[in-house]
């Protein structure tokens, strides 16, 4: 578990954020520019010290300004990936590759360099300098020479906004294989709801120097909180399910959401396969009796739970589709009149399956030993 309790000034800001979330896990601070999620990391590392507060990352406390605690930033066994990328320029991809694993214990390497080249396909680069290397390829070494300090915790700040659209489909889905393959708890910085979207397994939203809410990705989609910094357009209900079946020559798969199934468009999955899909409350059609000769193929029985005002003449109304899930449909005040829609109504939620995304999640070794903090 990663705990903190924190207050920090800082160059006319004022931070106050308390958060806690499960290890290991991609915890995604997520806000607009100036929130103050930056600073809330570098308390975490130890490069900032606030001014009152408490650190706490699996029983071991790293700073507490009570007790005078505070272990400095090379002995917390936490590795730092930049919004550039910070390699030697006068060294080699190698090199600086080696110069993390030379910061780490002997007695503490859990990850090797060939698990690490591997997992970020950085093999054909070693002969490179940083110079010869994309935006994308350089962040990739970064993070090879982070994961070979063996760290205990992983931060990740902004590490892909200095890259175009390309070079971040690049990245992106090696991020994916280190949430999935390795037990390091991770914090990721960033401002872009589809990072969060693919890479979190708990998210901390700021707004102007405080947590306002955090929790599984699932619960958050749903909260005003959300609505607030994303706008309008992307508001909707973010669900985990289980493919159940593949149709690999259309791309398409068959996923277990709720108490239904829903057709989603998804490549390279398997039967089995845990699957995040994004539901956007203005793709959303709900009807009060049940559809027939549609060519929307996606129908999720449900029963209304509540509503909430919307931009404009629309209303949000949150469905209960079972298994404790729910999702966000937009309608307007008169569609909500003409179908006299309350509380505890059953619906037929409709959903066009090319609108509904997805995005694969593996399996994670729980047990996979991480690196001792106290080493």
């Amino acid at each position: 578990m990663l705990r903190l309790s924190v207050f920090k000034r800082w160059q006319g800001f004022k931070l106050r954020a308390q958060l806690e979330a499960p290890t290991p896990g991609v915890v995604a601070l997520f806000g607009r520019s100036g929130c103050g999620k930056t600073t809330v990391i570098n308390i975490i590392s130890g490069l900032l010290q606030p001014d009152e507060g408490r650190v706490e990352l699996d029983k071991v406390v790293l700073t507490d300004t009570r007790e005078r605690i505070r272990i400095p930033a090379e002995r917390r066994r936490i590795g730092y990936v930049f919004q550039d990328a910070r390699l030697f320029p006068h060294l080699g991809v190698l090199a600086n590759l080696r110069y993390g694993l030379r910061r780490a214990p002997r007695e503490s390497r859990a990850i090797g360099l060939d698990e690490v080249l591997a997992l970020l396909g950085l093999e054909p680069l070693l002969r490179h300098r940083p110079y010869q290397l994309s935006g994308g390829e350089r962040q990739r070494v970064a993070l090879g020479r982070a994961l070979l300090s063996q760290p205990r915790l992983l931060l990740l700040d902004e590490p892909l906004a200095a890259l175009d659209a390309a070079r971040r489909e690049e990245v992106l889905p090696y991020l994916e294989r280190l949430r999935d393959s390795l037990a390091i708890p991770m914090v990721f910085v960033s401002h872009q709801l589809e990072e969060v979207l693919r890479l979190a397994t708990h998210v901390a939203l700021m707004e102007a120097g405080e947590i306002v809410a955090s929790g599984a990705l699932s619960d958050i989609s749903l909260r005003p909180e959300l609505r607030a910094i994303v706008g309008s357009e992307a508001v909707g209900a973010v669900l985990d399910g289980e493919v159940t079946r593949l149709d690999v020559a259309g791309g398409m798969a068959d996923v277990q959401l709720g108490g239904g199934v829903l057709h989603v468009s998804l490549q390279d999955a398997r039967v089995g396969a845990r699957i995040r899909v994004q539901l956007l409350a203005r793709d959303i059609i709900l009807a009060t009796e049940q559809p027939r000769g549609l060519s929307v193929r996606n129908t999720l029985q449900g029963v209304i739970l509540e509503f909430a005002d919307d931009v404009g003449n629309a209303v949000l109304v949150k469905v209960d589709i079972g298994s404790g899930a729910a999702v966000l449909a937009r309608v307007t005040r008169r569609a909500m009149q003409d179908l006299a829609l309350h509380s505890g109504l059953p619906v037929w939620v409709l959903v066009k399956a090319v609108s509904a995304r997805g995005h694969a999640f593996a399996a994670v070794d729980r047990h996979r030993p991480t690196p001792d903090l106290t080493t």
